[in-house]
């Protein structure tokens, strides 16, 4: 206990070039700790996006692509599947539910999902949690829109708002569909997936925008034709006016029910009785022959995506490790080039009693000190990273990080550190103690 005392007075006498070493080990513990966070994390929101689908299916085209473009909205798809395709597939035996989805437009940067009740319904994240609603309804109609958190949240839309659906992905839009503007009716509730960030309309909405204008602009002829009249009729009866919003409502009805099924849909999703049947039914899917498909299984596709990342994830454990190694190195520089100028220190310890072990105990506390010091500040940084940067990585990125406790794993690491930090420390002390035993109680300068 007095050793570590001492030594502890012995490196506040050196603050200036300790203070320069504790920095270097912080900043290295912080990155690396910080690097297998987001590691982690990022495997985990993956892997949490969906869950109790058994097959995802597409037009033909790589299982990583359309895994990517269909749950998580990375990329965009190649082709889409015939609704014919889709409604034959779906009727295979075995079949429990379906979700068809359809992509490609977008509001404001944000991703325009097209489905039906089924989404709400069967739609799984995390531990096959449902989708819940933190205000209003699913839409039940053409005209209305369910809003994932962060859309509503960063666009501070609210229910009954009026919002317009622009064509193409991203910021970068194409045409906007101002003559079909859609009401918000539901805002779910947050799931830390790229549900957050998605904008959910009907099918019957996505046909309604890209499909044939004849018969939806003959109703909008009607409508405003209509409206002439009743608003003429009507011009000074302010008791009118619920009458007046019920006949919009009529017409907007009539609207969506001219809206057939979309002609084709980007991919579907697709939930099965028995593990049996998703096998069966994958096989017949790849073989189809109308057109050409990929039916891929969720969880074998993300294993394969981990693969591909691999080597990636080894660059960056390197490179961490390399830091903390270097920070290591000049702490073990400072000691040694510390250690020439402390032999007159070491001389006086031995003149009131001090034995060579107690001189390469000292050395050893001192980095063992300055290693759990740096690691203490290092995991401060951390969560003070981890605080700063969960708000850009969620809202950029998709990936939740959470503030909790050190793992196993990155407590191993930590401890991997002290135990290199006293490995540097025992090197300067072994010098330190042959010095000591030539030099006994006289003072060398």
């Amino acid at each position: 206990m007095k050793l570590m005392t001492l030594a502890f007075k012995s490196i506040s006498n050196r603050r200036a070039s300790v203070l320069l070493t504790l920095f270097t080990i912080a900043i290295s513990v912080m990155l690396l700790l910080s690097i297998e966070r987001v590691r982690q994390e990022a495997k985990q929101s993956f892997s949490s996006t969906i869950s109790g689908t058994d097959l995802i299916v597409g037009a033909r085209t790589g299982d990583i692509q359309l895994l990517l473009s269909s749950v998580f909205r990375i990329g965009h798809a190649n082709n889409g599947l015939s609704w014919q395709s889709y409604q034959y597939i779906k009727q295979q035996k075995g079949v429990a539910w379906s979700i068809p989805i359809s992509l490609g437009d977008s509001h404001r940067g944000f991703s325009v999902l097209g489905s039906d009740g089924s989404y709400f319904k069967y739609y799984r994240y995390g531990n096959k949690q449902n989708l819940a609603f933190s205000q209003g309804r699913p839409f039940h109609n053409a005209r209305e829109v369910v809003l994932g958190s962060e859309v509503a949240k960063q666009l501070h839309y609210h229910l009954g708002q009026k919002i317009i659906v622009a064509h193409g992905m991203g910021n970068t839009s194409f045409h906007h569909h101002d003559d079909n503007p859609l009401i918000v009716t539901g805002i779910l509730a947050p799931t830390g997936t790229p549900v957050d960030k998605t904008v959910h309309v009907p099918l019957k909405a996505i046909e309604l925008m890209h499909g044939p204008k004849h018969g939806s602009a003959q109703i909008m002829r009607k409508k405003s034709n209509s409206d002439a009249q009743h608003d003429h009729e009507h011009e000074h009866e302010h008791e009118h006016e619920h009458e007046h919003d019920k006949h919009h409502e009529v017409i907007d009805s009539q609207l969506g029910d001219l809206i057939g099924q979309p002609k084709q849909i980007t991919a579907f999703l697709m939930g099965f009785d028995s593990p049996l049947y998703t096998l069966q039914v994958r096989r017949n899917i790849n073989i189809y022959k109308p057109e050409a498909l990929s039916a891929i299984m969720p969880g074998v596709t993300l294993r394969e995506l981990w693969g591909m990342l691999d080597i990636i994830e080894k660059i960056l454990l390197l490179f961490s490790a390399v830091v903390v190694l270097i920070s290591l190195l000049g702490m073990l520089t400072t000691l040694l080039s510390s250690l020439s100028q402390r032999r007159r220190e070491l001389a006086i310890l031995r003149s009131v009693g001090a034995r060579p072990r107690h001189i390469f105990t000292l050395m050893v506390s001192e980095a063992v000190l300055i290693t759990t010091i740096g690691c203490a500040i290092g995991v401060a940084m951390f969560y003070m990273a981890i605080l700063i940067g969960k708000g850009i990585l969620q809202a950029h990125f998709g990936i939740s990080i959470s503030i909790s406790m050190l793992s196993n794993y990155e407590l191993v690491l930590l401890s991997v550190i002290m135990v290199s930090g006293t490995l540097m420390g025992a090197i300067p002390a072994v010098r330190a103690y042959f010095y000591s035993l030539n030099d006994g109680m006289s003072i060398k300068v």
